[in-house]
Parts: C-alpha cells; structure tokens; sequence
C-alpha cells in the first residue's frame, strides 16, 4: 500500500490542455545551469563541441546525445535522491544523482551545445517502485511526479529520451526484455537497451518484462518549457519536510 503521508498537501495534479505547446530553449535555468564550469568541464571530457546550434545536422547531434547519456551512466553514480530541482553543477560536483537527476544533467549539456529541450510531465503509480522497495510500501509515495525529457533536434522534429537510441518498436526488440526496475540498471540506463514506452503504443514482446510501463501513468500532466517550469506549477513529489528527513538517508543508497 503506497503512501500520500509525505506528499504536499492541497495540490491538485491534473492533466493540462493538449492543445498547449511548449517551445522548449536552450537558456539555463536554476536546474540546468549549463554555464556552471563543472558542466562545460563534463562537455570538454566528453567531446562534445560547443555551442553547435542549427548547424548540425540531426544524426551528430543525436550521436552527440548518445555519447553524454553513456558518460553520465558511467560517472555518476545512481542513488535514490529525492531532490528534484537540485541543481546539475551540484550532481556532478557529487557524482551521484537520481534518474531524475541524470536526466536533468543530460539536458543541461544539450542546452549548453544549443539543442532546444523541454519536458514532459507524467504522474506516476508509486506501485511502479515497489520492486525496489519490497519492505518499505508503505512509504513509497502514491504518486510520483516524473520529468521525462524531449530534446528539438532539428528545427519541427523533437526526439523523446525514450527514442534516443532508436525507434520504440525496435528497442522492443531486445534480447533483454523490458524495465523492470529492480537491480541496478535504472530507467536512465535502460532507454540504451530497451523501449521505455509511457503511453502504451508499442509492439512489445508477449512474453518477459514488458517495455509498455503506460498502466502506470496517472495522469499526463503536458509539456514544460523546462523542469524547472514542471516542478514549479505541480511541486516535487515529496514535501519539504519530507525531503529535508530523506534525503540525508537515501541520498547516498545507492540503486540496487
């Protein structure tokens, strides 16, 4: 049985017109502060060039992407943090972050090589972490506000984080099954290797765990200029208080 104890209270999480459209930028933001050194330090080491604009053509740019989402996977250290709108230039001064917060880190160094991103909200089942907290239900929250980013990579098109390294239907096809969100491997590592499909549209296998993970969606809460935008209208999901109690416990767990 999930929790809604440490969850803010008097906020309504609710859907927003389709029909709204978010834009995206490459601007830093309080979260994504790409200008930061340690972020332009992370884009030297990965060999990323800076500032490439429109002048790249979709594929670098995807390629550029797919190269800073295995460096990150491998240099900082997935942990169960609770502090969403923590900054990237503090992630990686840790070297530990959440999936959440690699995410933000992956479009930090986006921004900072001028590929537009936004976010998509997504309200999900706190049920979809029991697996990783099997004794612990009923302080997983009942409802988790998740930042799935979108990265603009040429000038109509924008490629979800779920396709970044292939089409859903393709990545379905992986000798390794689906998420299934426990052990190690986190959602951030698994959009590699397999489809993460949040709204129910691809051909998964019958059989092992499934890439469809669209049961679990709440509620699509639209798109965001930023996560910064996200979190600001519909919170984090957890409290301040909550936070300020969890995050010096599961700050440092590592995910297993």
């Amino acid at each position: 049985m999930t929790s809604s104890l440490l969850m803010p209270r008097g906020r309504v999480r609710a859907g927003v017109d389709s029909r709204q459209e978010a834009v995206g930028a490459t601007a830093p933001t309080r979260i994504l502060d790409w200008q930061h050194p340690y972020v332009t330090s992370m884009r030297r080491r990965i060999g990323m060039t800076a500032d490439v604009g429109e002048t790249a053509d979709p594929a670098s740019r995807t390629a550029d992407l797919r190269r800073a989402h295995q460096w990150i996977a491998k240099a900082v250290q997935p942990v169960y943090s609770v502090q969403d709108e923590r900054p990237v230039s503090q992630i990686l001064r840790r070297g530990r972050g959440s999936c959440s917060q690699r995410l933000a880190v992956l479009e930090a160094v986006a921004r900072a090589s001028g590929v537009p991103t936004r976010v998509r909200g997504l309200l999900v089942d706190g049920t979809f972490w029991y697996p990783r907290f099997p004794r612990l239900h009923q302080l997983v929250p009942h409802q988790v506000v998740l930042a799935w980013p979108e990265f603009r990579i040429d000038a109509t098109s924008w490629l979800t984080v779920s396709e970044l390294f292939g089409g859903l239907d393709e990545l379905s096809e992986s000798a390794g099954g689906g998420f299934t969100n426990t052990g190690s491997e986190t959602l951030f590592e698994a959009l590699s290797r397999t489809a993460i499909d949040w709204d129910g549209t691809t051909l998964c296998p019958a059989t092992g765990p499934t890439c469809d993970l669209s049961a679990y969606v709440l509620s699509d809460l639209g798109h965001f200029d930023s996560r910064d935008a996200l979190f600001t209208h519909h919170g984090q999901t957890l409290c301040p208080m909550a936070r300020l109690i969890a995050e010096p416990v599961v700050g440092h767990r590592a995910a297993s």
